[in-house]
């Protein structure tokens, strides 16, 4: 298993510390990253700011890194625009992951991640399902045109679960599907650890990690002299090992059902000890030392 650092923990986001994609990938290798991950959009990635010349550029400096390219990671949601009918958003949407399986190719990379959709009140579950099964198949059929797997990952609501995620797998019937499953959305669900991991280890062909705390939320009720409970928890990101998910039986089970993928780690959201870039590279080793460590 290779591990691999995403761009996104150094897009600025969440008051973080930003890094142009060039300055991330030589980053990446001066922190001992052998692979990197991509955040396609801005202010990384994105369609609009990179062509052909600007890609190969990139393929070039990421070979005189040192550093492979893992995934190109996409941002999607399939249910979005519904209440626009007349505006093409599914189409809009394989566009764009056509171009990132465009943009893979170059960088020497065979895997583009999508999302599923999120749920929505005024779009019945099984439309959306079918929907999202649709988008997903005319993605998988144009990345095929470049030779480029497309992953699916484990976080927005259709499919989250891990049994609705291999029946929605099923569904789409593509060879060029797979699965981007982490452990942090099973985690926070309640799914076992170990035997989700496992289970999903076949279908699975890269895994993202972030450790995390649970918060537990409480109301003040003056005229109770007491308190209300408030769910679900806060979850606040930490380095990884600090925090309350079992990630080290995930990785495993993924690794007994005989994962041998890349292992990305991100830091996507407010952090404990805050965005510097000295914080960053703190966090960015830590995750080096914890995987070494599951090696052993």
């Amino acid at each position: 298993m290779k591990s691999t650092l995403f761009s996104v923990s150094y897009a600025g986001f969440w008051g973080q510390a930003s890094l142009d994609l060039k300055q991330f990938v030589s980053h990446a290798a001066e922190l001992g990253y052998p692979t990197v991950m991509f955040m396609a959009k801005r202010p990384h990635l994105s369609v609009l700011d990179y062509g052909p010349d600007e890609v190969a550029d990139l393929a070039e400096h990421c070979r005189a890194c040192g550093v492979e390219v893992a995934c190109v990671a996409g941002y999607t949601n399939f249910a979005g625009g519904v209440e626009s009918g007349e505006v093409p958003f599914i189409e809009m949407q394989v566009a764009y992951t056509r171009k990132l399986a465009e943009f893979a190719k170059a960088l020497d990379c065979g895997l583009v991640r999508v999302f599923t959709s999120y749920e929505r009140a005024d779009l019945p579950i099984a439309t959306n399902w079918t929907r999202t099964v649709d988008a997903i198949q005319q993605c998988c059929d144009n990345a095929a045109d470049f030779g480029i797997t497309i992953g699916i990952q484990n976080h927005h609501d259709v499919a989250v679960h891990s049994k609705a995620l291999l029946e929605l797998l099923h569904d789409v019937d593509r060879s060029n599907c797979k699965l981007m499953f982490d452990a942090w959305s099973p985690a926070l669900r309640g799914e076992p650890a170990y035997e989700a991991a496992k289970a999903m280890a076949p279908h699975t062909v890269h895994t993202t990690f972030a450790d995390y705390v649970r918060l537990p939320r409480f109301t003040y009720e003056p005229a109770l002299i007491n308190y209300r409970s408030g769910e679900p928890d806060l979850v606040r990101a930490v380095p990884m090992g600090d925090g309350d998910l079992p990630n080290a039986e995930f990785l495993r089970g993924l690794r007994d059902g005989g994962f041998d993928g890349t292992v990305a780690y991100e830091m996507c959201s407010p952090l404990r000890g805050g965005g510097s870039i000295e914080n960053l590279d703190r966090c960015a080793r830590r995750f080096l030392e914890w995987m070494t460590k599951q090696d052993s």
